[in-house]
């Protein structure tokens, strides 16, 4: 696990917290409920890990709605803070460019 998602947990577990606005967009989009976000976070696989993102450190992680349907959530800590944890973007991956488990990027 990396310190960025063991930070991104502690934060939410301390409900320090947001979704972005492009992040809510995004769930709206993909009709994903902020409840199963916020519930599978602690179930989260995490898949990337961008330590040195230039808008502050972030995560990609594999986690699954309440009917086990897979997500990829981007969750982040702003640049320069310690918080809080951000939901970037989530999105329901497209089975074409992940492999069958959704861990992995086709080739």
């Amino acid at each position: 696990m990396s310190n960025t998602f063991k930070r991104i947990l502690e934060l939410a577990e301390q409900g320090n917290a947001r979704i972005s606005d492009h992040g809510y967009d995004e769930l709206a989009e993909d009709e994903i409920f902020v409840r199963d976000i916020m519930a599978s976070l602690s179930d989260a696989v995490l898949l990337e890990d961008y330590p040195d993102f230039p808008k502050g450190p972030c995560v990609l992680l594999l986690q699954n709605d309440n009917s086990g349907r897979p997500l990829h959530a981007v969750w982040g800590i702003p640049k320069g803070g310690d918080s809080p944890a951000v939901l970037v973007t989530a999105y329901r991956p497209d089975p074409d460019k992940w492999t069958d488990d959704f861990r992995s990027r086709a080739t």
